[in-house]
């Protein structure tokens, strides 16, 4: 969750707020992983096979002798990290490991590609899935190589919903569908749950805004034109302006093309206020989708919804009827980031010859994703329509 938000400019608005954080020591910024941390295992104290995460329990536990243990967190809660700092040194990590190819070393934290989608995940312990959970490509564990050098996971919010109330949720979606085909929702959708983290960027940022611009106020006019009286509607200008401050907290950035970004932002709101510190055991039996949409991508995302967030606010403060915007300056301040990983059950199906995907919030349960749509029933529907239209024209012209 967010800090304090910093101090900006005063009710004067003289001074812009700094680009930088007031008090950068507060918060020390995150630093990158290593190439060469290893792969977590977690070995049953009891008799010695693979822990995994239980989302019942919510904590590790053995399949087989049902042995839990409680995961290790990290001190400190969750950071805070400073933006721009962590943007300086991407960039740095960028143009001195442009050339680096990294190799597959076993015993290492290791990356799976799939060769269909190019999706890449990572695992900690036993890999549990045997096909791509994006695509449903086999996954080969030839495709196995070490992973790269990224940014620190902060956050994770855990797997809350049980693989079976997820197919549940699923069976109450698909027969919710309108116009899709009846043998569809009379079978629904079969294919096998994979449990991911997908990984996202939240950002925080103190805006003071300045803008310029013109409310128009409606009034209306009446006059002779011939033998007919018209009522005319016309707009009266005048220059507004203004000041305000909005503090942003966590705006939320899917930080990976995997999926339909428009998809998965559906499965919003996430409780981000459950966010735990991260800890590999989250990861035991499930795959983690690594980002690759750059922090500096991200932020430029999060930047433009911001900004369009500021523009309404901008109207609304204008007020009237209309407005007009003529220039807007917005300052930045206190600019903050954390990398989450956000759960989720994964399912691709075909129906007919092509392939769908679903998603599922492994928090709240919440179902979106892509489906069939039967082309009769729609052309039945727009008939339909048509014919309503026609018998209300008809009665409306006969009266």
């Amino acid at each position: 969750m967010a800090n304090t938000p910093p101090p900006v400019p005063g009710p004067d608005g003289d001074a812009a707020p700094p680009l930088t954080d007031p008090n950068p020591a507060a918060t020390a910024p995150s630093t990158p992983t290593d190439d060469k941390d290893e792969v977590r295992f977690f070995p049953c104290q009891s008799c010695g096979a693979d822990l995994e995460f239980h989302i019942g329990a919510q904590r590790l536990k053995c399949s087989f002798c049902g042995h839990e243990e409680d995961l290790d967190h990290e001190d400190g809660g969750i950071a805070e990290n400073d933006l721009e700092s962590a943007l300086e040194r991407e960039s740095e990590r960028r143009s001195s490991n442009r050339d680096r190819v990294a190799e597959g070393e076993q015993g290492e934290l290791s990356e799976i590609r799939c060769t269909n989608c190019a999706a890449e995940v990572t695992f900690e312990g036993t890999l549990t899935a045997d096909e791509c959970p994006y695509c449903g490509t086999p996954l080969q564990r030839d495709d196995v190589h070490r992973a790269t050098e990224r940014l620190p996971v902060d956050g994770v919010l855990p797997f809350r919903v049980e693989r079976e109330k997820a197919r549940a949720n699923l069976a109450k979606w698909v027969k919710g569908l309108w116009f899709a085909p009846t043998d569809f929702k009379k079978r629904g959708v079969q294919g096998r749950f994979e449990g991911c983290y997908l990984p996202f960027w939240t950002f925080d940022a103190m805006t003071a805004t300045r803008y310029t611009g013109q409310r128009g106020d409606h009034y209306t006019v009446t006059r002779k034109v011939g033998d007919r009286t018209v009522t005319e509607t016309r707009t009266r200008w005048r220059s507004a302006s203004g000041k305000f401050r909005r503090f942003f907290d966590d705006e939320l950035v899917l930080a990976t093309g995997g999926l339909p970004e428009s998809t998965v932002d559906k499965l919003e709101p996430w409780p981000l206020a459950t966010l735990q510190p991260f800890s590999p055991g989250y990861l035991s039996g499930y795959l983690a989708r690594t980002y690759d949409i750059p922090l500096k991508r991200g932020f430029q995302t999060a930047k433009s919804r911001i900004e369009s967030a500021l523009r309404s606010d901008v109207k609304r403060r204008i007020g009237g009827d209309v407005q007009r915007i003529s220039s807007m300056d917005t300052r930045y301040a206190g600019l903050k980031y954390k990398h989450l990983l956000l759960p989720c059950w994964l399912l691709t199906y075909k129906y007919g010859e092509k392939r769908y995907q679903i998603v599922v919030n492994a928090v709240t349960g919440e179902v979106q994703g892509q489906r069939p749509w039967s082309a009769w029933k729609i052309a039945f529907a727009v008939i339909l329509g048509l014919a309503i239209v026609g018998v209300i024209v008809y009665f409306a012209q006969g009266n």
